[in-house]
């Protein structure tokens, strides 16, 4: 026989209510806790003004005008592997985020079953539609979306990350490999000047105007500088090596190991405040997602102290499979609605010590947010005075280059007026090309510290939009600073 629901007459004013309650449940969470980042008003290393385009923040290497090396960035954005994991690790995320709230929207299962009667006197077959409805209130529903959401966002600051890591490392070993490149060919001229003066020595020798000392310490100079030649050879190699991993290749390309010119870097300024560093650090959007993530696993720790309430309903249909009375005894379908209730009573306490746990999880995501931004500031402080100092530094070995350069030509027209021993000219030629050296090593100092500095400050292309597709609804659980 079916089965007959009756349908009350609805009261309005009780429906009202009804759905008032059940939204003010529904948003029932604790508010996010208000992050203020304690950074200074001003930089201690501040840069001086300079008439100079501000450099970009997601372009800052083109202030090197080198080519080669803008080629082999985009390349390695293309190709990089550990930033396309990022990517993969990104969509996983954002594929679990568009279903997060699905969990509480209704819900319709599909089943059958066999059952035998307890007397063994008939089997069924049962087909049936179930269906239930999570309310997701006492702010489950809430927490959910706050951990969907800090996943994201934790997702995008790590892509960031992996960007930002990538262009910094590629530009540092891009210099260092034309640095050592330029730094070969200076001890190849100071071998080949050692070289000249020792054949010089020994013709002495041989006409007795110098002791066999001299020719010692002449040829070990020599071996010294040939020796020295095994550091830059080696470092060329090595940084190829990382550069073609970074580019996700096996081997590095052959234009690379082609000597070539140090990018210089040119003209720039910094247009930048600590307020700035809180919004590009990728570091600091990791930190404030993690904020997020810890505030809605507090959110559902807090709902699971309240009972689960939602909708239920189902359809059941039977048939017999085997009968040993004439006559079946039940009828063939039945439904049922009505509220589920699931009501936490005792535990021995271990939801509330989970939830207790999560309060002090959420604290501990608070603090790592102010040592993200601290560590931000120092590192950005840190480079800022390693600016400084490798400019002051390449300053002073250019002048020192330069008047080394202006006595090895004056040495020169002395040799030449038959004033001075070739020696002479031998000993100032190798003290110009070692001030070369020194100016060129100071010259990749300075590169890398302007390197170092815009790493510190989050400076890479930001992702594209094939890589973050963030849904357009607008964001109500931004953490508050």
């Amino acid at each position: 026989m079916p089965l007959r629901l009756s349908k009350p007459t609805p009261n309005p004013l009780r429906t009202c209510l009804l759905g008032a309650m059940l939204c003010g449940l529904a948003a029932c969470a604790a508010p996010l806790p208000k992050l203020a980042p304690s950074v200074p008003a001003q930089w201690q290393h501040a840069i001086a003004s300079d008439p100079a385009k501000p450099s970009d923040l997601h372009g800052w290497w083109h202030a090197f005008a080198d080519p080669e090396l803008d080629t082999v960035v985009d390349r390695a954005l293309a190709n990089n592997l550990d930033v396309a994991q990022a990517v993969e690790r990104l969509r996983a995320v954002r594929a679990l985020h568009s279903t997060a709230q699905a969990h509480y929207l209704p819900s319709l299962r599909a089943s059958t079953n066999d059952v035998v009667e307890p007397s063994a006197n008939a089997s069924y077959l049962l087909v049936g539609f179930d269906a239930n409805w999570e309310l997701g209130l006492f702010g489950r529903a809430e927490g959910t979306r706050r951990e969907a959401r800090g996943a994201l966002d934790a997702g995008i600051a790590d892509l960031r990350i992996a960007r930002v890591s990538l262009v910094a490392e590629v530009v540092r070993e891009w210099i260092e490999l034309r640095t050592a490149q330029q730094q070969e060919q200076l001890l190849s001229r100071i071998n080949q000047s050692r070289e000249h003066e020792w054949q010089q020595q020994q013709v002495r020798q041989h006409l007795h105007l110098v002791a066999s000392s001299a020719v010692d310490q002449a040829q070990a100079a020599l071996a010294q500088s040939t020796a020295a030649l095994a550091a830059p050879r080696q470092a060329v190699t090595a940084s190829a090596q990382r550069l073609a991993m970074l580019l996700g290749q096996n081997q590095p390309d052959a234009a690379w190991l082609q000597p070539g010119t140090p990018p210089e870097l040119g003209a720039w300024k910094l247009d930048s405040t600590p307020a700035d560093l809180v919004r590009t650090r990728p570091e600091i959007a990791r930190a404030e997602a993690d904020v997020l993530q810890a505030a809605g696993a507090l959110a559902l720790a807090h709902a699971d102290m309240f009972p689960t309430i939602g909708l239920g309903g189902s359809i059941d249909w039977s048939t017999d499979i085997d009968n040993n009375r004439k006559y079946a005894t039940t009828p063939n379908s039945i439904v049922s609605l009505g509220p589920e209730l699931n009501i936490p009573l005792f535990d021995w306490g271990i939801r509330l010590a989970a939830k207790h746990a999560k309060d002090h999880e959420l604290k501990a995501s608070v603090l790592a947010y102010r040592q993200a931004v601290l560590q931000g500031v120092t590192e950005v402080e840190t480079a800022l005075g390693g600016v400084q100092q490798q400019q002051q530094r390449e300053q002073h070995s250019l002048l020192a280059w330069q008047a080394l350069q202006r006595v090895d030509q004056s040495v020169q027209t002395r040799v030449s007026l038959q004033l001075g021993s070739p020696l002479e000219r031998v000993e100032s030629r190798i003290a110009a090309d070692q001030a070369a050296l020194e100016l060129a090593d100071a010259r990749a100092g300075h590169s890398l510290a302007y390197v170092a500095l815009f790493k510190a400050l989050g400076g890479a292309p930001l992702p594209t939009a094939a890589e973050v597709d963030t849904p357009p609804a607008a964001r109500s659980d931004q953490v508050q600073r």
